[in-house]
């Protein structure tokens, strides 16, 4: 198979929340592409099911770990495993998250508040910073190069009632992006974000009246659907391969054009 531009044979890619949904998507791109891939979830049967959609994809090397990114010492462990098992991790994609909303900001509970950052935010701290050191020993060891990419929101940009906990995660992440940029490039780590428009994906499709938001989301999106996991395989392959080798502290939006239309 001819892969080209996006070749990602003997590339280890990494991604946490990876078991279904945008993470699984990012997966799937980079194994069209021949990477070797790990899957990260809280889940092993899960992530057993997951890895076999990729080999089927035409992965290379698999591996995965059970792992809640919310616990410090777990991820540590996980990334030495992982490291352990395919010698190196050459992109990790942050996507582990989860969504929760409160009827206002007055009424979010101080609980609601610190679970969706233990995991959001947090977790994606734990995983990014396994990962740096990673990169930063392999270059200082001859070996520069790699790939940090981290899930953004929409929210990012626009405000969302009961949310301000998931955008503050989403934003905080953004800003950590421009500066793993920065201090990473001495590296040849490039670090950007991707901030997905509505993906149907099993997140949204537990929501309540699922069907109305397609519709809402349909209506107000220029190229008229809402997206799906395999939109996200493209920007995968693209920001895991050398194609990429000059683009870092972006954030890619992926949202059918969403962000354009105006209201």
């Amino acid at each position: 198979m001819t892969r080209g531009l996006f070749d990602l044979t003997g590339r280890v890619v990494l991604a946490a929340g990876a078991n279904s949904g945008i993470g699984l998507g990012f997966l799937m791109g980079c194994a069209r592409q021949g990477a070797d891939v790990v899957v990260w979830g809280r889940r092993a049967d899960r992530n057993l099911e997951a890895l076999e959609k990729l080999k089927a994809a035409g992965a290379g090397r698999t591996h995965h770990e059970a792992v809640d990114v919310a616990d410090e010492a777990a991820v540590q462990a996980a990334f030495a495993s992982t490291v352990e098992a395919l010698g190196r991790v050459d992109c990790v994609f942050a996507n582990a998250g989860f969504t929760s909303r409160a009827p206002s900001f007055p009424d979010m509970t101080s609980e609601m508040y610190h679970e969706l950052l233990n995991v959001n935010l947090h977790g994606a701290f734990y995983t990014l910073r396994e990962a740096t050191r990673h990169m930063r020993d392999r270059a200082q060891a001859g070996d520069p190069g790699g790939s940090l990419v981290v899930c953004g929101s929409l929210s990012i940009f626009h405000g969302i009632q009961g949310m301000e906990h998931y955008a503050g995660a989403k934003g905080a992440l953004a800003a950590m992006v421009k500066g793993l940029a920065v201090e990473m490039g001495q590296y040849k780590v490039r670090a950007n974000m991707l901030a997905p428009g509505f993906i149907m994906s099993e997140m949204t499709e537990g929501a309540a009246q699922v069907q109305g938001m397609v519709e809402r989301f349909s209506a107000i999106t220029p190229l008229g659907r809402p997206g799906y996991p395999d939109d996200i395989e493209g920007p995968a392959a693209y920001l895991a391969s050398d194609a990429s080798k000059f683009h870092t502290g972006d954030i890619l939006v992926i949202d059918g054009g969403r962000t354009v239309k105006s209201l």
